[in-house]
C-alpha cells in the first residue's frame, strides 16, 4: 500500500492518545505505522528531499494540524497528549478534516493567517490530502514532467545530428570523460557500424563507452538492440548505451539482461528527466530553499 495522506494519521494519533498519558512523538512514529500496516517498503520511502521519511513527515504535519486545532497539546519538549477538545472530536465520530477542524479560530487562523478587519472565519476547503511538502513536491514533478515533454517534442523536430550531438553532451554532464574536446566524439556517418558516438568513460581513456541514437516515434525492438550488440562486438567493446526519443519494447529490455556485453537502454522519458536532473539544454529560472528545525539542536 501507499503511505496514506497526512488526514488519514489524524484519528489513529488521537486514539493512541486517548489513555491520557503524555507520548513520545518518536515512539508513535513507529506505533502509527504499525497500526495502519505499513510495509517495510512505506516506511523506507523518503521525501524528495531525502530528508525524512515520508510517514514520519506526515504524522508530524498530522499532529501539527491537531495541535494548532487543541486537539493535542505539547506539555514538554517531544511529547503529546490528548485534550478535552481531542476526545470530543473522537467522540463525534466523523472525519477529522480541515472542515471540521475550521471550526476552531485558532485552526483557522494558522491555516489561513490573521484575519483582517471585517473578515469572517469561513470553513476552509478539503485540502487534506497533501502537506505542504507533498504539494510542493507535487507541483515539481508536474512542472519537470512538462519540461520534459517539451525536450522531447525539441529534440524530435531538430536535425538528426543535433540528436547525435545531445547524446554525446548528455553522457559529459553526467561526468564521463571530461569535456567534448577531450572525452567525446560524434560518429554519424556511412560506415559507422551502428556507432553514432564513442566517449571515455574515465579522464584518462582507460575504457570507452560507445553510444548510438535513435530519434524515433516507434518503439525500438528486440532486433535494433542486437544489432548494437552487435556493433559492439565489431569493436572490441562490452560497454554500450542506446538512447531514444521513443520506447522500448519489453522484449529489447529483457534481452540486455541475458547478454555479456553491458548496455543500458534510456528512452524518451528518461532522457528527458536527465537532462533536467543533469542541466543539459535546461535554464533555472528559481530556486527555494526550503528549511526546517533542526530537532537535534534542541535535543542538546
Amino acid at each position: 500500500m501507499a503511505v496514506p495522506t497526512f488526514e488519514v494519521f489524524r484519528v489513529p494519533l488521537l486514539r493512541r492518545l486517548e489513555d491520557d498519558r503524555e507520548h513520545r512523538m518518536t515512539e508513535l512514529y513507529e506505533m502509527l505505522a504499525d497500526d495502519l500496516r505499513l510495509s517495510d517498503n512505506d516506511r523506507s520511502e523518503m521525501l524528495a528531499s531525502g530528508s525524512q521519511p515520508v510517514y514520519k513527515n506526515r504524522i508530524s504535519w498530522a499532529r501539527t494540524f491537531l495541535k494548532k486545532a487543541g486537539l493535542i497539546d505539547q506539555p514538554t519538549r517531544g511529547f503529546v497528549r490528548i485534550t478535552d477538545r481531542g476526545r470530543e472530536a473522537l467522540r463525534a465520530q466523523r472525519p477529522i478534516d480541515n472542515a471540521y477542524l475550521s471550526q476552531f479560530p485558532e485552526f483557522v487562523e494558522f491555516f489561513r493567517g490573521p484575519r483582517r478587519n471585517g473578515e469572517t472565519t469561513t470553513v476552509v476547503n478539503d485540502l487534506d490530502a497533501e502537506t505542504p511538502e507533498d504539494t510542493l513536491n507535487r507541483i515539481h514533478r508536474q512542472l519537470r514532467d512538462d519540461l520534459a515533454r517539451e525536450l522531447l517534442d525539441r529534440i524530435k523536430a531538430s536535425p538528426p545530428a543535433f540528436f547525435e550531438r545531445l547524446v554525446v553532451d548528455l553522457m559529459i554532464k553526467m561526468g564521463y570523460g571530461g569535456s567534448r574536446e577531450d572525452a567525446g566524439k560524434t560518429v554519424g556517418r556511412s560506415g559507422d557500424g551502428g556507432i553514432d558516438g564513442v566517449i571515455n568513460e574515465d579522464r584518462l581513456g582507460l575504457d570507452v563507452i560507445y553510444l548510438q541514437a535513435k530519434r524515433w516515434e516507434n518503439s525500438v525492438g528486440r532486433p535494433v538492440v542486437q544489432g548494437f550488440v552487435g556493433s559492439l562486438a565489431g569493436k572490441r567493446a562490452n560497454k554500450g548505451v542506446l538512447i531514444t526519443t521513443s520506447t522500448f519494447t519489453q522484449d529489447a529490455r529483457d534481452y540486455v539482461e541475458t547478454i555479456g556485453a553491458k548496455v543500458v537502454l534510456i528512452d524518451g522519458e528518461s532522457l528527458g528527466t536527465l537532462m533536467i536532473q543533469y542541466g543539459l539544454a535546461v535554464t533555472t529560472v528559481a530556486s527555494y530553499d526550503i528549511k526546517r528545525v533542526d530537532s537535534d539542536y534542541f535535543d542538546e
